[in-house]
Parts: C-alpha cells; sequence; structure tokens
C-alpha cells in the first residue's frame, strides 16, 4: 500500500470513532477495512450494559462487509481513545478481532493500528497471531 492509501484509510477509521456508542467505557474505536474491491467499510464499537453483548468496531467492519458479500480483503485501520479526544496510544485489535481476520484475511493482510494519520504502525496478521487456528485447520 502506498502511504497516500495508508493515510486514507486511517483517516476513515479516525472519522469513523466519532460515530462509536460508548456510554459506559467512553473509549471510542473505529475501524477502515479495504476490501480487495477498493471499496473501504467502516465500523465502529458499540457497548452493551450486558458487557458481552458488546462489539468490537473491527468486527463491525468486517460484519457489514460480509454482510454486503464481501469476503477478500487487503488491509484494516485502527484507531481508539477516549472519546472526544485523539488517541495518545495505539489501539491493538483483540484476540476475537484476530481471529475474525484469520477467518476472511491471507497472509498478506495488514493491520495498521495509528494515533494519527502520520503516526501509526504496520503489522502483517501472522505477526499478531502467530500459530493461529483457521478452517484449514478443521478441514
Amino acid at each position: 500500500m502506498s502511504k497516500e492509501q495508508i493515510g486514507k484509510l486511517i483517516h476513515a477509521a479516525l472519522d469513523a470513532r466519532s460515530r462509536a456508542y460508548v456510554p459506559y467505557s467512553h473509549y471510542a474505536v473505529g475501524a477502515a477495512l479495504l476490501g480487495r474491491d477498493g471499496k473501504v467499510y467502516t465500523g465502529v464499537n458499540v457497548e452493551n450494559a450486558s458487557y458481552g453483548a458488546t462489539n468490537c468496531a473491527e468486527r463491525s467492519a468486517f460484519f457489514g462487509a460480509v454482510e454486503k458479500g464481501v469476503r477478500e480483503f487487503e488491509a484494516i485501520a485502527i484507531a481508539g481513545g477516549m472519546e472526544g479526544k485523539a488517541p495518545v496510544e495505539y489501539a491493538y485489535p483483540c484476540g476475537i478481532c484476530r481471529q475474525v481476520m484469520k477467518e476472511f484475511c491471507g497472509k498478506d493482510f495488514q493491520v495498521i493500528v495509528a494515533k494519527s494519520e502520520n503516526e501509526y504502525q504496520i503489522f502483517d496478521l501472522n505477526e499478531l497471531l502467530p500459530h493461529s487456528f483457521g478452517g484449514g485447520s478443521i478441514c
């Protein structure tokens, strides 16, 4: 991905954060998922008083894209921090989100964690989920 493409994806994740529903933790996360079709699918974290019913931004983006028939992805940008404030730390995906990424993404899938369009880190999925379990493990 070019630096310009990365910047656009991060911008979309930062913008999505403003739509997060976080009345309990006030920790807003936005995700922007790039499909192989070139389209960007965004997601936000949605909290619930019954914490188990909460959904992460990354999974929200994946589930929205899958509902539209998209099954192949290139990268995801994730930005999180206290609601109403710019991120000051990197928001890494949780284990469940990493497992969802594994379901749909290949070894070249990039995970971008960002504080801003100029301050970010890029990982491939294998770095974040080594020795993973996927469909090939049960087929």
